[in-house]
């Protein structure tokens, strides 16, 4: 049997770990993007947006968009805030555990990264996109890896060990 090399093991987790890092910063950042939207003129940001991509008021996606803007307050937008805080925060605490190779990380990057695995593969067989599968393709990767290390430094954990004293 070929054996990734520790330094390998390292740099894939790594890389997870700036993955997870990445969309905390998009989560938070969204999360800044609401605050902002808090006593402002909301439904005018969203017929904006549907005229800005020539998108038909009448029709039905966009209509559902904008009936779901009309019944935002103020209150709830400030709870999407926090929630995307909260998120950002997780995300964060993972990418750090990642990045310092620790075990729970790695297991919560399995369990939380596994939890999206069937609502995207439902989202895949509704209505097929570009986007859905690509999320759903780096998701299953990230998952299988992580299974893939945590499998191998169980029957290697010499290497385990190894790799976390360099560091």
């Amino acid at each position: 049997m070929i054996l990734p090399g520790k330094k390998n093991i390292t740099k894939g987790i790594r890389t997870v770990a700036l993955f997870e890092a990445f969309k905390g910063i998009i989560i938070l950042l969204a999360g800044f993007a609401l605050l902002r939207l808090v006593h402002g003129e909301l439904q005018l940001i969203a017929d904006h947006i549907v005229r800005h991509l020539h998108m038909n008021p009448a029709r039905h996606n966009p209509h559902i968009f904008l009936d779901a803007i009309a019944g935002m307050t103020d209150l709830r937008i400030k709870y999407l805030a926090v929630f995307a805080f909260l998120y950002s925060v997780v995300r964060f605490i993972e990418a750090y555990g990642l990045w310092h190779l620790k075990t729970w990380a790695e297991w919560f990057a399995i369990l939380s990264g596994g939890i999206y695995i069937p609502i995207e593969l439902i989202g895949l067989f509704r209505h097929a996109t570009l986007t859905k599968g690509s999320i759903f393709a780096i998701n299953l990767f990230i998952v299988l890896y992580l299974i893939y290390v945590r499998s191998f430094i169980r029957k290697f954990p010499k290497v385990l060990t190894n790799v976390q004293s360099e560091n």
